[in-house]
């Protein structure tokens, strides 16, 4: 079967996931008032603003793990897909039984429980929950939420420093 958007870059100017940013930023989540923007404010015929529009709805919702990924670190946060294949690459190396789990916004780092989840709340920052319970808060190690116990806000890959390498080991080690 063709693709019925495989010139969609040609007669648009972008590709699915750049339209797919474009749509995220309007702040709209209907899909009528999504077409109806998108062929009004970005002159599209309606075949293009309706499928748009549907992949927009349906993003995230592949069960392929590197979709989920992919989608996670598309548009403007894809500058950071590499602070987040840093994260896997540190806890995966500390033993056989890390298992890297994909999920719709985020990835769980797991052992026989979950011991981490990295998260990429906006184009400027990936954000890491670590399950440290009962270790005091600082400045860099923050307190979390019922999902974590802490976090660290990443911006740069150089920030996947000897002390936040502690903190991720420490977690990993607690979870067995």
């Amino acid at each position: 079967m063709n693709d019925p958007f495989t010139h969609l870059a040609e007669k648009t100017g972008r590709t699915m996931p750049e339209w797919i940013v474009v749509v995220e930023g309007s702040g709209l989540s209907k899909h009528s008032e999504i077409v109806a923007w998108l062929k009004a404010d970005h002159t599209l015929t309606h075949g293009f603003a309706n499928g748009i529009a549907l992949a927009f709805r349906n993003r995230g919702e592949s069960d392929a793990e590197d979709d989920l990924v992919a989608v996670q670190y598309s548009g403007a946060k894809a500058p950071l897909r590499p602070i987040h294949d840093g994260l896997v690459a540190a806890a995966t190396a500390f033993g056989a039984d890390v298992e890297a789990v994909p999920k719709k916004t985020g990835v769980s780092l797991r052992r026989s429980k979950q011991f981490a989840l990295i998260e990429v709340p906006s184009a400027k920052r990936v954000q890491l929950g670590i399950q440290l319970p009962g270790e005091p808060a600082t400045e860099r190690l923050q307190v979390g939420n019922a999902m974590c116990s802490h976090r660290v806000t990443i911006t740069s890959v150089a920030e996947i420093d000897e002390e936040l390498l502690g903190w991720l080991r420490a977690a990993y080690e607690r979870a067995r």
